[in-house]
């Protein structure tokens, strides 16, 4: 997974520091200096000349990082004022450089009153690093208190003063950040269903650190992002329909159908040469006349599915949207399991029947890529209260059963077997709606018919998805996005293709 950048532990963060440093043969403070640069470079689309800033430092190399900020932003002719906390009486040498290089520094000790921040338009917390190693108490945590209840907006160097690195939030003394630049790579932390509170955007910024190094580094989490769109492939000249995999969704029961169609046109979407959609009898019309491009196959029954088709045809199947647990569907999910052997997505109400019959997960395909959200997971693997614990039984669940789980959420984590995490970062809450998942399963299965491995198809599907629901967004608003919209904006291509 060479492609998708790692994400990497904190002592790893400082051994690549102390690499770079080595290799380049440059100084912490030149690194600093390159940092802080990036920082503000970063920032300077959103700042206006006439806005108050207040720089508040640490004494550490995060308050060095601030200092240098504030005098870059004031070089530029920025109005910026530059607060110290005394919570020590000594500076990191890096940090102490910096403080020379800036005048007019303000030094805040334990005993002075604390500033009233709603007279700037902007806060930079560099208060506390990447480093912290314990819960922040007393002063320093009296000022963070102080800057979230004055609700003025913050920007955070590197990480929010308070948070730790790769572990869960242990205090209230943590900075409110409305926008992180963080260097490098973004930090495990802010994945963390625990850490939204402090972290509501968060943006990456290159400060130079080698990457072969970090891409050497020993660890099973990874980036999902735009990187990923250079496994796409292009499309032969010569290419036909049926060189491109015929899938065949199984999806609906009476009352959803609708969750049909949506994986339907997905899938034709995701790009998949053919397309069967097997339904109740009761859909007929409705998926005939909603998705003209599919060929639909019906059920003998009604209202709900009963007898496996013939799956012999098909390079990939789905199965889930809209399905319904009619005991009948149950004994239909065991023999699709049982038959099949190529690629198979597991989705909604396909999950909940596992779930309520454990026994279909000794069945379950090698590879099934399975996709629930949160409390479809809870109900396969029981209840957890970290999201940390979360990821162990993700873990646990991929390679015991050696499958690959998709957990959609806001940073949705996708598992394989080999207990690799790969962090989504396309999407938006807009895109919590009914039909969403439906939607995806849809384009995974389009996916693995044309000949997408099932960790790639999960991958390409999942970052895709996320960013047609970006799209959708920025048109509709995400309060009017609805599921639909996601099909519309869906562009799956390769991007370092240019002609």
């Amino acid at each position: 997974m060479f492609y998708l950048k790692k994400i990497i532990t904190a002592n790893q963060a400082k051994e690549t520091d102390r690499y770079t440093l080595k290799k380049e043969f440059v100084s912490s403070l030149e690194l600093m200096e390159r940092a802080s640069l990036a920082f503000v470079t970063a920032i300077a689309n959103t700042l206006d000349s006439a806005q108050k800033i207040v720089v508040v430092c640490g004494i550490g190399n995060n308050g060095g990082d601030g200092l240098a900020i504030a005098r870059i932003l004031r070089s530029r002719g920025y109005i910026v004022e530059a607060i110290l906390l005394k919570t020590g009486n000594t500076l990191s040498p890096d940090c102490l450089v910096n403080f020379n290089k800036l005048t007019e520094v303000s030094v805040l000790a334990p005993e002075d009153p604390l500033p009233n921040f709603k007279y700037y338009d902007l806060l930079i917390d560099a208060i506390f690093g990447s480093g912290l190693t314990r819960e922040i108490k007393g002063f320093p945590a009296t000022v963070i208190e102080k800057i979230n209840s004055d609700k003025i907006k913050v920007l955070s160097v590197d990480i929010p003063s308070g948070l730790y690195f790769d572990q869960l939030p242990d205090s209230k003394a943590i900075v409110n950040s409305d926008l992180t630049i963080s260097f490098q790579r973004p930090k495990l932390a802010f994945f963390f269903q625990e850490s939204h509170p402090y972290i509501k955007q968060w943006k990456v910024v290159d400060i130079g650190l080698d990457e072969n190094f970090i891409q050497a580094l020993p660890t099973n989490e990874f980036v999902l992002d735009k990187r990923i769109s250079k496994r796409v492939k292009t499309r032969n000249k010569h290419a036909h329909k049926g060189t491109l995999g015929h899938s065949l969704l199984i999806a609906g029961s009476y009352g959803k159908i609708g969750a049909a169609v949506l994986a339907s046109k997905a899938c034709l979407r995701a790009g998949a040469g053919l397309l069967t959609t097997y339904i109740p009898n009761c859909g007929y019309q409705i998926l005939q006349t909603a998705v003209p491009e599919a060929i639909c196959l019906t059920d003998k029954k009604k209202k709900y599915l009963s007898r496996v088709p013939n799956i012999s045809p098909y390079a990939a199947i789905g199965i889930g949207p809209g399905i319904g647990k009619n005991s009948a569907t149950k004994e239909f999910l065991a023999a699709l399991f049982s038959a099949t052997k190529v690629p198979l997505v597991i989705d909604a109400d396909a999950l909940n029947l596992i779930a309520e019959h454990r026994e279909l997960l000794k069945t379950l395909p090698k590879n099934a890529i399975l996709t629930p959200h949160p409390k479809e997971f809870e109900r396969l693997v029981g209840k957890w209260n970290t999201t940390i614990e979360c990821f162990q039984k993700q873990k646990q669940f991929a390679k015991k059963h050696q499958c690959i789980v998709l957990l959609k959420g806001a940073n949705t984590c996708i598992c394989n077997p080999e207990g690799m995490l790969f962090f989504n970062t396309s999407g938006n809450p807009g895109m919590a709606t009914g039909g969403s998942g439906d939607v995806l399963t849809g384009i995974i299965t389009g996916l693995l018919a044309q000949g997408y491995s099932c960790i790639e198809a999960s991958l390409i599907g999942v970052y895709f998805h996320g960013q047609a629901g970006d799209k959708a967004a920025r048109e509709k608003g995400e309060n009017a996005l609805i599921s639909s919209d996601i099909i519309k904006y869906l562009k799956i291509e390769n991007s370092s293709i240019s002609y």
